[in-house]
């Protein structure tokens, strides 16, 4: 109850410090098993893309995320295990206990949806996007059959600039483009390249013209 209440005042905070919208363009809301796949500039931006999903479709979606970043300090521990229900995964080179493909896949099938952040690290950059890691390919191809919905959080950055404690008011928009799956036979190149052109296309022009 207490982590249900903490994710519900999460959630409208982000709303109210950012007045943050969500432009669902290219498709609609669906508490089908999604993949949102999405830039990443700030620790806080799957909570801008919980803050506009409706409710019954946030209940089922959980924020993949560095478990070497949410694992340190009770606090942030509670807030990713048990408020925001974050599926945290191993980044270190390190051989790992679980094939995180495989734990990610199996969260799929068992109804729930994602938000992936195929950069794999925050964009500190003044570059749109960073080259996106191959796990996305690796999921797309252990799980054909669920739609990877792109997602362009426009402003995140300002609100939160890196070394800043306190938001600043800004307005944020979440764009949803239109989904995609890997397609038979496509080579990871190829899947690469495109799911990279899916997420430019929801950028603001700004974005791409740097």
């Amino acid at each position: 109850m207490i982590a249900r209440m903490l994710a519900a005042v999460l959630t409208g905070a982000a709303r109210l410090v950012t007045g943050v919208r969500g432009n669902w363009v290219g498709c609609l809301p669906d508490t089908k098993p999604r993949i949102y796949i999405a830039n990443h500039t700030s620790h806080g931006d799957f909570v801008l893309i919980w803050s506009v999903l409706p409710a019954a479709v946030r209940n089922l979606t959980r924020p993949v995320a560095g478990a070497d970043y949410w694992l340190t300090g009770r606090l942030r521990r509670f807030i990713g295990e048990q408020v925001v229900r974050a599926v945290l995964i191993d980044r270190t080179a390190r051989p790992r206990d679980a094939d995180p493909i495989g734990q990610l896949a199996s969260i799929l099938r068992q109804g729930s949806s994602l938000i992936f952040f195929p950069e794999g690290t925050r964009n500190t950059t003044e570059q749109p996007l960073l080259p996106l890691k191959t796990g996305l390919h690796h999921l797309a191809k252990a799980c054909p059959d669920i739609d990877l919905v792109p997602v362009w959080i426009d402003n995140l950055n300002r609100v939160m600039p890196k070394g800043e404690v306190i938001p600043i008011p800004l307005l944020c928009t979440v764009t949803f483009g239109t989904p995609f799956r890997l397609e038979p036979g496509e080579d990871r190149p190829t899947f690469m390249a495109r799911s990279r052109a899916a997420l430019l296309a929801q950028a603001p022009a700004r974005e791409n013209e740097r």
